[in-house]
């Protein structure tokens, strides 16, 4: 993995600022995924926090920026149409860090503006015991839980959000088990103005994740990441200058922080740094 300029070491000048809080998805009835700790913050997931203390830089070609709570890749432009990604559900350790959280999604806008259209998983602690789940979101809407998609450590996901030109449609496929879900709805405020792959923290901790990979060099699933807006469509790379990528950090302590894209400008991984 490539080490930035201002990577983990310079991370210990970071301005602390406090976790995203998120929110418990619920299901289609409403009802909650029943976590029960009372140190378990609610979750909810959400746009991007920038950190904003350092300036971003630019690192072969890609723009490196700090955030609370996202860490990834993000790409910028105009009039996006579609988003697609893959991943393997990490494994989380409970024992080592009960309570937490951590998301793992593909989505339009929420980079720069207020909504975000989103499908992922989560990997979280409940104490300590680990739940895996899948959900969607069109925020400021609250995260609905895919109960019909079950979720496993080392499963291989597929996730797509498209826009028709008058609404959104999240698509998530467990590849593994070969359960799929699809969710249409109107996004009023969206502005489709960005698409990421990220890996977030939606509580008050981030869950032990050790690594997770993103995109068909590790998942196999081809087409995946890509994006496509007014001008460009293709993977990550294709989108050249308007490349970001978000390292997530919290006060003094790095918390996640990407990879370099692989040499087809399509993957890349994430690792926990929280320790």
């Amino acid at each position: 993995m490539r080490l930035k300029v201002f990577g983990v070491c310079g991370f210990a000048l970071l301005l602390a600022l406090s976790p995203a809080l998120a929110q418990v998805p619920s299901d289609e009835t409403g009802g909650s995924l029943g976590f029960h700790s009372s140190s378990l913050r609610v979750r909810e997931h959400g746009p991007r926090k920038a950190l904003g203390l350092h300036p971003d830089q630019v690192i072969d070609g890609v723009t490196v920026t700090e955030s609370s709570n996202w860490s990834g890749y993000a790409v910028v432009g105009s009039s996006f149409t579609q988003v697609k990604g893959s991943w393997t559900v990490p494994a989380v350790d409970c024992t080592a860090l009960p309570d937490s959280s951590a998301s793992f999604w593909v989505g339009l806008d929420g980079w720069v503006t207020d909504t975000v259209e989103q499908t992922g998983t989560d990997s979280d602690c409940d104490g300590q015991t680990p739940h895996y789940y899948a959900w969607y979101e069109f925020f400021p809407n609250g995260g609905i839980t895919i109960f019909s998609v079950p979720v496993s450590p080392g499963d291989q996901m597929s996730a797509e959000v498209i826009y028709n030109g008058s609404e959104f449609q999240v698509n998530i496929s467990n590849v593994t088990t070969g359960t799929s879900y699809r969710k249409s709805a109107t996004v009023i405020l969206a502005q489709r103005v960005s698409a990421e792959w990220i890996a977030e923290m939606n509580g008050y901790r981030l869950s032990d994740f050790d690594t997770v990979s993103f995109g068909e060099d590790y998942t196999d699933v081809k087409g995946s990441n890509y994006a496509a807006d007014a001008s460009t469509s293709g993977s990550i790379a294709a989108f050249r200058d308007r490349v970001w990528e978000s390292v997530m950090a919290s006060g003094h302590t790095v918390e996640a922080v990407p990879s370099s894209l692989t040499s087809d400008g399509t993957s890349f991984t994430v690792v926990w740094k929280s320790d």
